[in-house]
């Protein structure tokens, strides 16, 4: 194990959650509340902004998403890759949930609960984009709040650095071919130019310039790197809650003429949580592995990138669109569901080792 690696571990699994961390539900309600009232009681400045765009690409927005996004990815170390070789097991786990259960059965709830269940109780025109909003969530491995879970249930910080880094390898080659697979099967249009585009915009060159800037922040020393990462992390979130404003400044009306939408998007996505999140941490029990690996391959195969899955539902599909709403759903739901999530790989600790 390197040097670098080793204090990286240690400082990602020693970060506290902070308020806005442990906040953000709430944080997301007043969103919800501010940008519902400022699109409709100032509309004309909202849609100016809606209308600030280069090649479909909404400026505010693209200047936001870079905020939330690369302080994220400068935390990821792809020095710790070589560490997978430790827990191949639990890696396996992780991979197979991630990319080969996860996307695949969201495009199964949405196909169940969206255009079928509870179709009748949604607008006709935006169930494609519903359902396009879950499968961008859920093809979106969760980057940095799984360090945070990670600590939570005291997990391997090795291991989960090493599965952040390989999923964050793995996205920027399999993120756009997976969600244009299941947009075509959902009989949904791929608009593949803007695909690429997306994981261009939001993938590939975010991570360029974090990797760049991370180099550059420790050059200066690991408490540099650290206090650095202090100060950026409120700027992230920040960022995450402005996007939701506008967004929800777009989407005001629909929700206030459909409020049942929200409570309807979340059922799958829930589903999925729980789902992803119990055969992962059975699978690791099946296989062998130590119970502080199974708490953090769990745990990243129940969150989501959900940063990702905004930037790309936007990008995709418009401010005003079901997927954008869907994504934020996930949003909405994931700090409160994934403590459940932890409290219960935590509760479950004496079953899991104990030997049958």
């Amino acid at each position: 194990m390197s040097a670098q690696c080793e204090i990286t571990a240690k400082v990602a699994a020693g970060a506290p959650m902070s308020v806005f961390e442990r906040w953000l539900t709430l944080w997301v309600f007043l969103c919800i509340v501010i940008g519902i009232a400022l699109g409709q009681f100032l509309p004309a400045p909202v849609q100016a902004l809606g209308r600030m765009e280069v090649a479909q690409v909404n400026l505010p927005v693209g200047l936001l998403i870079w905020v939330m996004i690369i302080p994220m990815l400068v935390k990821v170390d792809f020095g710790a890759l070589h560490e997978v070789r430790q827990h191949v097991r639990g890696i396996g786990v992780t991979l197979f949930v991630n990319w080969l259960v996860k996307p695949f059965s969201m495009a199964f709830l949405g196909w169940l609960f969206i255009r079928n269940i509870f179709a009748p109780y949604l607008p006709a025109d935006q169930i494609d984009s519903y359902i396009a909003g879950l499968i961008l969530l859920a093809a979106a491995p969760c980057t940095a709040m799984v360090f945070v879970w990670s600590r939570l249930t005291n997990g391997d910080p090795l291991f989960t650095l090493s599965q952040v880094a390989l999923n964050d390898t793995i996205m920027i080659f399999a993120f756009a071919p997976i969600v244009g697979l299941l947009l075509g099967i959902s009989a949904i249009t791929v608009p593949w130019a803007t695909l690429f585009t997306s994981v261009v915009l939001y993938i590939v060159i975010p991570l360029a310039l974090a990797q760049v800037w991370r180099k550059s922040l420790l050059s200066k020393g690991q408490a540099h790197f650290n206090a650095t990462m202090a100060k950026l992390g409120p700027w992230s979130i920040t960022a995450l809650l402005a996007t939701l404003v506008l967004l929800f400044a777009f989407q005001g009306r629909a929700i206030i003429e459909q409020p049942l939408i929200i409570a309807l998007l979340a059922v799958p996505i829930l589903i999925q949580v729980f789902f992803n999140s119990s055969l992962a941490y059975w699978l690791n029990r099946q296989v062998g592995e130590k119970h502080n690996i199974a708490c953090p391959s769990a745990l990243i195969g129940a969150s989501n990138f959900f940063e990702l899955a905004v930037a790309a539902a936007i990008s995709l599909f418009g401010f005003e669109s079901g997927a954008a709403l869907a994504t934020v759903v996930g949003v909405l739901i994931e700090v409160p569901v994934m403590l459940l999530v932890v409290k219960v790989v935590n509760e479950s600790k004496g079953w899991y080792e104990r030997t049958t």
